[in-house]
């Protein structure tokens, strides 16, 4: 007999698809693996201590393995995945797909000035500090920009008008050091 009827859903799969359980009919458990998994999930959202303690305890008995665990899992990357994962979701309500979706559709590049990240620091994400809404991905010297002027969209302006006033005081002493002399208008 190569399949066997699951006790809790009633569908027929093959043995494969059941725990072994020496004890058991066919040497397997009554429920196939997907229904132990859901019935393992259920009591553990409903009661998670018992497993908990049975983990601190063990952490607690095997400290050289649990430490060599941890330096494999932040040499492999995954810690450092783990974190931007948990920050863009807490910080911002996005996923670390949806902030690789942003980031290709604008073409890789910070939203405002154009210039592909720094590849140990990844474009931040711009937002509305008043609504929280989401308006792209910007380069850390742009995020710094727009706060320092306190994200308001007049004062930008000004500063812009005055950068491009002066722009023209360069040209200006530039050509007076060649004996050219501009009169103000």
């Amino acid at each position: 007999m190569d399949d066997k009827r699951c006790k809790r859903c009633g569908d027929l799969k093959p043995l494969d698809d059941f725990y072994a359980n020496k004890g058991g009919r066919e040497g397997t458990r009554p429920e196939c693996k997907k229904c132990t998994l859901a019935s393992k999930a259920l009591r553990h959202a409903l009661n998670p201590g018992p497993a908990r303690e049975r983990t601190r305890k063990w952490q607690a008995e095997n400290p050289e393995r649990v430490r060599a665990k941890n330096a494999e899992y932040v040499a492999d990357g995954r810690k450092a995945i783990s974190n931007r994962r948990s920050y863009l979701k807490r910080k911002y309500g996005i996923t670390l797909e949806q902030y690789a979706l942003m980031l290709a559709l604008q073409g890789g590049v910070c939203a405002i000035c154009g210039r592909e990240p720094n590849p140990n620091i990844s474009l931040h994400v711009d937002h509305d500090h008043v609504t929280g809404a989401i308006r792209r991905l910007i380069c850390f010297r742009c995020n710094q920009a727009l706060g320092a002027f306190g994200e308001n969209a007049d004062l930008l302006r000004a500063a812009a008008a005055y950068l491009e006033l002066h722009e023209s005081d360069h040209r200006q002493a530039a050509l007076a050091e060649i004996g050219w002399v501009m009169v103000w208008a």
